[in-house]
């Protein structure tokens, strides 16, 4: 009768030897080899993602611009497009002013909303219409009931993502003074 070999003396002596099995399994088909390649591009790319960027690092570095409020008409409006002066961007919507220049790479100059940029947005962000718009005050009147939500939608979102500037005047329409405002809010102490 032949004697039977326990299993622990059967199996190969090292800790190592596992290891170098996988390895060789690995390496014998090229498609295991392809999926391994794949899996270390995708790791580089996770690792890669959670770096700082350039242009993070670039947006930090970008001077505050002073606080502005006022309220603004259309011809005023336009000289804060972006490309000139300290390249502020201010757009209006539904008759509100918001300084947009955080979101310099959308409505600044060469954005895709660029044309937004200095100007009344609410006709073209209810008509989804990105295009210059019309050059006087626009009180849209014309427009439906559900591109009116639309407007008043954009509103909140412009609200809670950007800072409120002032009002976009009406042809005649006097400007409100705003200085009564900083002067209490300089007489205030910080701790409040």
């Amino acid at each position: 009768m032949a004697e039977k070999v326990p299993e622990a003396e059967a199996a190969p002596a090292g800790g190592g030897s596992v290891l170098v099995e996988v390895l060789l399994q690995i390496v014998s088909s090229p498609l295991n080899i392809a999926l391994v390649g794949l899996i270390l591009v995708l790791l580089y790319k996770i690792w890669k993602s959670r770096q700082p960027s350039a242009a993070a690092a670039a947006h930090v570095s970008e001077p505050e611009l002073p606080k502005l409020r006022k309220d603004f008409t259309v011809e005023d409006l336009r000289a804060f497009a972006g490309d000139s002066g300290d390249g502020r961007i201010l757009i209006a919507v539904n008759g509100k002013v918001f300084d947009v220049t955080r979101g310099r790479r959308f409505y600044g100059p060469g954005g895709p909303y660029a044309a937004f940029g200095g100007r009344d947005a609410s006709r073209g962000l209810a008509t989804f219409q990105v295009g210059p718009g019309k050059d006087e005050y626009d009180d849209l009147s014309d427009l439906t009931p559900a591109e009116m939500e639309s407007v008043r939608e954009w509103e909140m979102q412009f609200t809670e993502k950007y800072t409120y500037v002032g009002r976009l005047l009406k042809p005649g329409e006097k400007p409100t003074d705003y200085s009564e405002e900083e002067e209490d809010q300089v007489e205030k102490p910080k701790d409040e």
